[in-house]
């Protein structure tokens, strides 16, 4: 098993994509490296890109507002996408770009050992939970696979484009505050 620093520095110098060629920054994750939920997006964006942070745009600003609303702090969770470089124009990853990432997310997996695995969004369940995920029928529903408790959410920068969509990741979040409480 590889240590933290072994791992970011083996992923800030990765060339396995042709991402690499416009990264800023590898945006590697951020958070407690002990934490109960592992918080999974897909890919940066360009604020992370320039950050080296996951989600710190207005789409994290977004996700922030919901974990104090169900008083998670986002000091107690680990927030990681599956790609560590950001795609042109922000658009969807490809298939190749995310094998050549999930390794070390894989590895920031073992190294936290989560209790729960939650997805933001429709890219990363369809890659964690199951390749045929519908992000609007099944968010907030629970699934066990192998040692983690998996859910999915939709992605705050969906929210931002579809505010009616705020209800429902409230009660998605208060869901997963339940769980983390049953857990503890």
């Amino acid at each position: 098993m590889k240590t933290w620093e072994e791992l970011y520095d083996e992923c800030a110098s990765c060339e396995k994509c042709e991402l690499h060629k416009t990264r800023t920054n590898c945006v590697f994750g951020v958070g407690n490296r002990e934490a109960d939920i592992l918080f999974v997006g897909e890919a940066p964006g360009e604020r992370e890109d320039l950050s080296g942070t996951p989600f710190v745009g207005r789409a994290g600003q977004l996700l922030d507002k919901f974990l104090f609303a169900v008083d998670i702090s986002r000091e107690d969770v680990y927030i990681a996408n599956i790609l560590k470089c950001r795609p042109p124009k922000n658009r969807d990853p490809k298939p190749d770009e995310e094998d050549a990432c999930m390794d070390y997310l894989r590895e920031q997996v073992r190294l936290i050992r989560p209790k729960m695995i939650v997805c933001l969004g429709r890219i990363a369940a369809q890659r964690l939970i199951d390749p045929n995920y519908r992000i609007t029928k099944e968010h907030g529903q629970w699934v066990k696979k192998g040692d983690f408790l998996m859910t999915a959410v939709y992605h705050p920068a969906l929210l931002l484009r579809d505010p009616r969509k705020k209800e429902e990741m409230l009660e998605d979040m208060k869901s997963i505050r339940a769980k983390l409480d049953e857990l503890k």
